[in-house]
C-alpha cells in the first residue's frame, strides 16, 4: 500500500470513496496540508473491517499514535468503523457526504451492480447529469469549470478505477448497519454535507442521521456544493473542517498557515459554511 504523506501540523487521515483511488481527492488533500499533515491512499479490497485495518496500517507505518480521521463518501463508513473499533487512535472524526448508516441500494443501483462490467459504464455516463448543477453552482466561473471537468478527465485516464471493485463497495455499503458502530464512537464529530438540492448522489437527509446516532456530533453545510464539496470547493473544506478541529482541541499540536496561505484561506468562521 502506498502512503501519500503532504503538509505538517497534526495528522490526519483522508480515506476516499467509492472509487477507492486517492488521485480523486487530490484538491482536498492539497487544501487540507495547508493546515495538517495528510496521509491518504487507496483502498485494497476486503470487508468493512480491512479497509478499517488499512487507516490501522497507514497510523502505524508513520508511527502515528492518533490522528483525526475524515472520510468521503464511503470513505466516511470506513471511517465509522475506525473510530468505533479505535477510539484511542481518532482525535476527531470527519464524515463527509457519507451514505446513510443503514444504506440500501436503490433497484436501479442493484442493477448497476450486479454485472458492473456492463451497467458500470452507464452509471459513469449518467454522472454529468447528476454532478452539472452541483459544478456550476461551486464553480461560478466557466473557464474553472472547463479546468476542473479536464482535470477530472486526466485523473480518469491516469488513475484508472475498477467498476467490479466499485461495484463490490456498494455492495458492503448497502449489507452493513453502522447503527451499532456509531453509537461506540467517543470522538468529537462533524458531519459535512452539501447543500440538500445539491447532492444527487448521497441524499442530505441520509447523511444526517449520524447527527442523530453519533454522541456529541454535529453537522455543517459546506455551501454552494453537492456531492462533490471537497473538491469542488477544497479550500472552503479544509478550512471547516481545521475550524471543527481546532474547536474541539485536538489542534493544540497545529502550526498555523504561512501568510501566503492565508491569503487564500481568508475565509471567516462566519462565512466557512452554516450549521445545519
Amino acid at each position: 500500500m502506498d502512503i501519500i504523506d503532504r503538509g505538517s501540523g497534526p495528522p490526519l487521515v483522508l480515506i476516499p470513496g467509492l472509487q477507492g483511488r486517492w488521485e480523486y481527492m487530490r484538491p482536498a488533500v492539497d487544501a487540507l496540508s495547508v493546515f495538517f499533515r495528510v496521509l491518504t491512499f487507496s483502498l485494497g479490497d476486503g470487508d468493512l473491517d480491512a479497509y478499517a485495518q488499512q487507516v490501522s496500517s497507514v497510523l502505524s507505518r508513520k508511527g502515528i499514535d492518533r490522528a483525526t480521521i475524515c472520510g468521503v463518501s464511503f470513505g466516511g463508513r470506513v471511517a465509522v468503523r475506525f473510530a468505533a473499533q479505535n477510539p484511542a487512535r481518532c482525535d476527531a472524526l470527519i464524515l463527509a457526504s457519507t451514505p446513510r448508516p443503514a444504506l440500501r441500494l436503490r433497484r436501479r443501483h442493484q442493477i448497476y451492480v450486479s454485472v458492473p462490467w456492463l451497467f458500470g459504464p452507464i452509471f459513469l455516463a449518467e454522472s454529468p447529469l447528476r454532478l452539472c448543477p452541483e459544478i456550476c453552482a461551486a464553480i461560478p466561473d466557466a473557464r474553472g469549470r472547463v479546468e476542473f471537468v479536464l482535470q477530472g478527465l486526466r485523473t480518469l485516464l491516469s488513475a484508472r478505477v475498477s467498476l467490479s471493485r466499485m461495484a463490490a463497495r456498494a455492495k458492503l455499503a448497502s449489507s452493513v448497519d453502522l447503527g451499532p458502530d456509531c453509537e461506540r464512537i467517543t470522538a468529537p464529530t462533524l458531519v459535512l454535507t452539501g447543500e440538500r438540492h445539491l447532492d444527487h448522489v448521497v441524499p442530505v437527509e441520509g447523511a444526517v442521521e449520524y447527527v442523530r446516532l453519533i454522541p456529541g456530533a454535529r453537522a455543517s453545510v459546506v455551501e454552494r456544493t453537492g456531492h462533490l464539496g471537497s473538491i469542488t470547493r477544497p479550500d472552503l473544506f479544509a478550512a471547516m473542517i481545521h475550524d471543527f478541529v481546532c474547536a474541539a482541541g485536538v489542534a493544540s499540536r497545529a502550526v498555523s498557515p504561512s501568510s501566503d496561505d492565508r491569503s487564500g484561506q481568508s475565509l471567516t468562521a462566519s462565512t466557512r459554511g452554516r450549521v445545519a
